[in-house]
């Protein structure tokens, strides 16, 4: 049994929210205390000619947090270039970074990887959808595609990052066509703190005189359960990080038990980038 700390994290490029500062030296500092096993990062530079405390950002945090590393370039400007990355304690045993960009206007990406854990050999994808629900469509066909093409079905697999999908009109797909449920529908949930309590209590309360497209939602949401577990709550809101309200993140897994999955709110992570970072402890029989 292997207990795994996964963590999906759009960067900003290593530079603040609102792109006034860098962030990156904060960011290392703060991933240094969560000890990940799995970092699925948006958004970072693998070059930058004018700032060398930017460049190479896959390395500098590898280094810094003894993880292999890969990388995927999807944008390529004349001085930068930015994509996705996956790092891990564990071997990367091969990594495959595929162009599913919808336009000239938007360079997306989704890069697998296959890691060893222990016994197991598990895929990890990570993705950061476009800005349009038909771009965002096309893209999952061939994520979905590839799944389908290379994942065998009774390998663990996940898949986190940027979706884009703020009114979460994918997440029946991934459950039908895949087998993948998001982790905060089916992660224990138990309220002890009182404050916490009375803004359970609040919810629910405001729950009750939600609009018909807001009980929709609830319904497609309550289908990422598994054995019962699901519960009537969308993701957790991930962006703007100061002031989160757009649900943008998520983290999909297939063959693990969910133990607990939360998103950091809060500092110092409203101060590194526009989004709020999640993590989840998943277990791997």
């Amino acid at each position: 049994m292997s207990i795994i700390r996964v963590i999906s994290y759009n960067i900003h490029k290593g530079r603040s929210a609102m792109g006034a500062r860098e962030s990156f030296e904060d960011l290392r500092l703060g991933l240094y205390g969560l000890r990940p096993d799995l970092l699925f990062l948006q958004e970072i530079q693998g070059r930058n000619e004018q700032r060398s405390t930017l460049h190479a950002q896959h390395e500098s945090l590898g280094a810094a947090l003894r993880m292999n590393c890969a990388y995927g370039c999807n944008a390529v400007r004349s001085h930068t270039d930015h994509g996705n990355a996956l790092l891990s304690r564990f071997p990367i045993l091969q990594h495959e970074n595929q162009d599913i960009s919808d336009h000239r206007l938007e360079h997306r990406g989704l890069l697998h990887a296959l890691i060893q854990v222990e016994d197991a050999k598990v895929h990890c994808l990570v993705v950061h959808l476009g800005l349009f629900a038909g771009g965002r469509s096309r893209q999952v066909a061939a994520l979905v595609e590839r799944i389908q093409r290379l994942v065998p079905e009774n390998e663990p697999m996940l898949i986190a990052g940027d979706f884009n999908d703020w009114n979460n009109r994918l997440a029946p797909l991934f459950v039908k066509q895949l087998g993948l449920y998001e982790v905060f529908a089916i992660a224990p949930h138990v309220e002890t703190d009182p404050r916490r309590l009375r803004t359970s209590v609040a919810r629910l309360r405001n729950s009750l005189r939600v609009l018909p497209r807001q009980r929709m939602l609830s319904r497609t949401v309550h289908e990422l359960g598994m054995n019962g577990e699901a519960r009537l709550t969308p993701p957790p809101r991930t962006f703007p990080a100061a002031f989160p309200w757009l649900r943008l993140d998520r983290i999909y897994q297939r063959g693990f038990a969910v133990r607990k999955a939360r998103v950091l709110h809060g500092l110092p992570w409203r101060q590194i980038s526009d989004h709020a970072p999640l993590l989840a402890e998943l277990e791997l029989p």
